[in-house]
């Protein structure tokens, strides 16, 4: 192959790359960067091998260098730089996949809706999505008369049951998460399922009058559960859509870079979920605290959740 062969087949690979390596800081930059570094050094090997001209060969040795130092030191700043990732790449994640949030949301909201207003004005619907045991369950649990509300202690100390709402939780937003790799179907269902069950039981416990008891538990921890279940769902949803839609790209390649995006999503969804077990474990299950004090902490935390997730915008055109 002549040079100028060469450098036509290859000139629109080193336009994207330069253009990556002045704004190496967006994610899909660096992922640029990363999937193409050994064709780039490949190149290069060529052109010396083949005597191309020998400005031509400065010039890919440059491109190559200056690929290998932004690479190496993206990695040398960002790892365990705990608070870059909290401040900047979730909340970038999660504005990047708005789109797919707002989808699951309303995957999630709707069937709770319906199932809520259905089982606050039926009594016998909560027998349609529950058995008897769990109604009986549910209703024990919530009960004024608790001296521990929700769910009851499978553990002597609320330590465990930190441990087992972290078990919990993960496991259902693992589910969210995996059900996307079938067309996001097995997504959709999860959430469809797990805000009809969510909504039955909070229609069932508001018929009943349990809400000094039912509400101020799962408002605090709510705003980090519900949150990161959506955001599971839409990193799962986001799996789906690269399956349907790979665009120029193999379904295998499509789903790999959907993977790599989706991926500082999933590190902060394990955060909210360790703060929602920790709130449920040690905050929410106290009967002792005053309902008007939780509902004030559990609005702030809403508030101070929505902010960030919102905040992400700002860091997109950085």
């Amino acid at each position: 192959m002549k040079q100028h062969e060469f450098e036509a087949l290859h000139q629109e690979l080193w336009r994207q790359i330069d253009s990556a390596l002045e704004n190496p800081a967006r994610a899909d930059n660096t992922a640029l960067l990363a999937e193409h570094y050994l064709s780039l050094c490949r190149q290069l090997a060529i052109a010396k091998e083949r005597m191309y001209d020998a400005a031509l060969v400065e010039r890919l040795n440059n491109r190559s260098l200056g690929l290998y130092r932004e690479l190496y030191r993206y990695r040398a700043e960002t790892r365990l730089n705990f608070y870059a990732f909290l401040r900047r790449d979730f909340p970038l994640a999660i504005f990047r996949h708005r789109f797919f949030i707002l989808i699951a949301l309303v995957a999630m909201i709707l069937p709770g809706l319906v199932a809520g207003t259905w089982t606050y004005f039926d009594d016998e619907a909560i027998y349609s999505v529950l058995d008897g045991s769990q109604v009986r369950h549910m209703e024990r649990i919530y009960d004024p008369e608790a001296r521990k509300i929700g769910r009851e202690r499978e553990a002597d100390t609320d330590l465990f049951m930190f441990g087992f709402y972290i078990k919990n939780n993960i496991s259902v937003a693992f589910r969210c998460f995996a059900g996307g790799l079938l067309l996001g179907i097995g997504t959709l269902l999860v959430l469809f399922f797990n805000g009809m069950f969510m909504g039955s039981i909070a229609g069932h416990l508001t018929r009943l009058d349990f809400v000094d008891t039912f509400y101020p538990f799962v408002i605090g921890h709510g705003a980090f559960e519900l949150t990161a279940i959506v955001f599971s769902g839409a990193a799962g949803l986001r799996l789906g859509y690269a399956i349907i839609n790979p665009g120029h790209s193999s379904r295998l390649d499509s789903l790999r870079q959907a993977g790599r995006e989706v991926v500082p999503m999933l590190y902060g969804i394990v955060v909210m979920l360790t703060i929602a077990a920790f709130l449920e474990a040690f905050w929410s299950s106290s009967s002792s605290l005053p309902i008007a004090f939780k509902y004030s902490v559990g609005a702030i935390l809403w508030i101070l959740v929505l902010l960030y997730s919102f905040s992400g915008r700002r860091h997109e055109s950085r």
